[in-house]
């Protein structure tokens, strides 16, 4: 089988079995696809869905997410996890704005270059927000390109350049349909060639897989080592930007202190918020969301 015709197969399954998501619809823009792209990082679709339709509803644009605090930014990203992902992605609306004239740029070094976007974000928009010719590499697209075209069981946790490299090879030369084959492989590996329970049957290019043929079997666990929560910093961090969250201002160290009783491992907690540039000190007894009112004095987070 020749690579066009991988494409070709796993477009015309696309066509039929896609997912009907609503930043797939006919006319979104590209920011609209930037935000989803961003929010669906290490983010289950099913949570992204509604907090994509508020996001959208209340900055349909870059220039009205600009316009407005990192702090209602972060407010809105609730508790889709990585919430600095929502400090990131105003910081990118912001250079949209003063860069681009609060257009998403279609230049794949352009998109490079906006605070937040990677490769992969990069090329996600590029290719599905202007139809352009890029490998969008995410882990699924490498699960199938491994086990389809390389014949191995799973591809590792980390996006190489040969990676990138072996999935435009897949890729039609018309970028439409480029384009159309980057979203197609990502889904494919999305609901059918997933990690550990492929659904082989179902799959548009069974025939010629070469992992099928090699007859071995998905790994019996997981590829990564799932990430402990409970009891973590990460959700001591939750814990006190959910606070923050639920108030307009300062807010008095006392109560964030009732939100975990190890002293020291909430007030490392809280330290690495404000590095992240989620929380600022307020005077000396306060914390609030960041851009959550005007300038004030800091406070000392060592006392």
């Amino acid at each position: 089988m020749t690579q066009p015709d991988f494409a070709t197969l796993v477009s015309q399954w696309y066509r039929q079995h896609a997912r009907d998501l609503p930043w797939r619809e006919p006319g979104v823009s590209p920011w609209a696809i930037l935000v989803s792209e961003v929010m669906l990082q290490q983010t289950p679709v099913v949570r992204v869905v509604p907090a994509w339709q508020a996001w959208m509803s209340r900055w349909p644009d870059p220039a009205a997410l600009a316009a407005d605090s990192p702090a209602e930014a972060i407010r809105m990203w609730g508790r889709l996890g990585y919430p600095r992902r929502a400090v990131r992605l105003r910081e990118c609306a912001v250079a949209i704005v003063d860069r681009h004239g609060g257009q998403v740029p279609d230049r794949l070094e352009q998109l490079l270059a906006l605070p937040g976007v990677g490769t992969y974000t990069a090329r996600a928009v590029a290719a599905f927000a202007y139809g352009q010719r890029h490998p969008v590499v995410d882990t699924n697209v490498r699960r199938v390109v491994c086990r389809a075209v390389a014949g191995e069981p799973d591809a590792g946790a980390v996006t190489r350049p040969a990676d990138l490299v072996a999935t435009e090879e897949l890729l039609p030369a018309e970028p439409a349909a480029a384009a159309l084959a980057s979203a197609a492989f990502m889904e494919l590996g999305a609901v059918i060639c997933t990690a550990r329970s492929p659904r082989c049957a179902a799959c548009p290019v069974e025939s010629v897989c070469a992992w099928r043929a090699s007859g071995q079997e998905a790994p019996a666990g997981p590829t990564r080592r799932p990430q402990r929560y409970a009891g973590t910093d990460r959700q001591v961090r939750g814990l006190l930007l959910g606070v923050l969250r639920e108030t307009t201002g300062p807010v008095p160290h006392q109560r964030l202190d009732q939100v975990w009783t190890d002293d020291v491992q909430r007030a490392r907690a809280l330290a690495g918020l404000v590095q992240d540039g989620l929380v600022e000190p307020v005077g000396t007894d306060a914390f609030r969301l960041a851009g959550d009112g005007p300038s004030l004095p800091t406070a000392d987070l060592t006392a």
